[in-house]
């Protein structure tokens, strides 16, 4: 890792953690009972704004130069409908900056996430999971680094995930940089910033592999990947989880499998819903393609254009399991 790319994971870390810290307390004041019965999503509405806010406030001063293409934009916080929302976001932000920051600067640092996908940039996913985040399971702070059409960086933050023993309250940072592997780092110890290596599962028979799939049907087809599992002869239940917390569990080989079949032949995948989850499980020595087998081509704007669909394995058995996509999707 050069100085330059050093200072880069430095400050990415920081972020994210900053980020994390946000969103926990977010949810632990503003999700209850009372918003899960009525459906009131304001709380993740809270966290995804703070969150971003968070994360391009941190790359604006320690890397000015660096673009953002990020989930969220400021247009519908600016409403005077959503006062309320701004307030409570900007109260957030401020908690975590360590200053009072005025509605505009907050509001600022959101649509800094707006820059063109192309050249270099970052992308970020302020929370990936929606649902985990309100029900209580897993989410993620997604924040990668993308240099024309390669992911560089990329930072997982996952907040509910259990580490790996000894740890008071769950959290983890799993960290990767092109070339130089995938390490699991303490989410809220700002004293750990090397962590440790972590490595896919060496699981060779699709049979003995366990899938990891999203929690809500609507995001991948359940059932064709139920056809995938029996034609690979794999018994074990699913892991079901939200988020890119799944790219995490393969990573650190707790599963081998996780799928993202097409629910409809034209849906295109987000960018931030993918790049730093890729680059963590390919940097701990697994494979990630699109159903058909091709490279995830991140040359093509804010989606990935000119693929369908995902298959994240340990890589020893990616192209038996590609086999098996194909076949049940004809």
């Amino acid at each position: 890792m050069t100085q330059t790319r050093a200072t880069q994971m430095q400050v990415a870390i920081a972020a994210v953690r900053s980020a994390a810290t946000v969103c926990r307390a977010v949810q632990r004041r503003l999700v209850t009972a009372e918003t899960l019965q009525k459906r009131d999503k304001s709380p993740v509405t809270v966290a995804d704004f703070a969150s971003q806010a968070v994360v391009c406030a941190a790359l604006a001063e320690s890397l000015p130069d660096d673009a953002v293409v990020g989930e969220e934009d400021a247009h519908v916080l600016r409403q005077d409908e959503q006062a309320a929302i701004r307030k409570a976001v900007v109260e957030h932000v401020a908690g975590a900056v360590g200053c009072q920051v005025t509605d505009e600067q907050v509001l600022d640092w959101i649509d800094r996430g707006g820059a063109a996908a192309s050249g270099r940039y970052w992308t970020l996913d302020p929370i990936d999971g929606t649902k985990g985040f309100l029900r209580g399971g897993q989410y993620a702070v997604a924040l990668a680094l993308i240099e024309n059409g390669k992911v560089s960086l990329g930072l997982l933050g996952c907040p509910n995930l259990p580490g790996d023993g000894g740890e008071d309250q769950p959290g983890v940072l799993l960290t990767a940089e092109r070339g130089q592997g995938a390490r699991i780092v303490p989410l809220w110890d700002r004293s750990q910033t090397t962590g440790r290596p972590i490595h896919v599962s060496q699981v060779d028979s699709p049979a003995a592999a366990r899938f990891c799939e999203s929690v809500e049907s609507a995001h991948s087809d359940q059932s064709h990947a139920a056809q995938v599992a029996q034609l690979l002869g794999i018994t074990a239940e699913p892991v079901r989880m939200d988020s890119q917390c799944k790219y995490a569990t393969v990573a650190r080989g707790r599963a081998q499998i996780y799928l993202r079949l097409p629910t409809r032949e034209d849906y295109r995948e987000n960018i931030w819903d993918h790049a730093a989850g890729m680059l963590v499980v390919e940097q701990a020595g697994g494979q990630v393609t699109d159903v058909t087998g091709k490279p995830l081509d991140f040359t093509h704007g804010r989606r990935l254009e000119e693929n369908a669909g995902i298959i994240a394995t340990n890589g020893s058995i990616h192209d038996t399991v590609v086999d098996a996509v194909r076949r049940v999707l004809g």
